[in-house]
């Protein structure tokens, strides 16, 4: 699975365009996501094998979202 992960510095509207973008979340999914990430400091944003998170992950990296895979 896919966590993000709780920061400083990333606002909540740029990790719910993020969210929407990357997971293909719609706006009410992404929102209680970062809400979660936010009160619990990580979410499980995604499911899939390695191979398809991977790129997902990549890319909320290279954003400066804070991420990891997880079994």
């Amino acid at each position: 699975m896919l966590m993000l992960h709780n920061d400083d510095f990333n606002t909540f509207d740029f990790v719910i365009e993020s969210l929407k973008e990357l997971c293909g979340h719609t706006t009410e999914q992404a929102e209680q996501c970062t809400l979660l990430i936010h009160y619990k400091g990580s979410c499980d944003v995604k499911r899939g094998t390695v191979k398809e998170l991977k790129p997902i992950f990549e890319a909320f990296c290279e954003r400066g979202i804070t991420a990891s895979i997880e079994e």
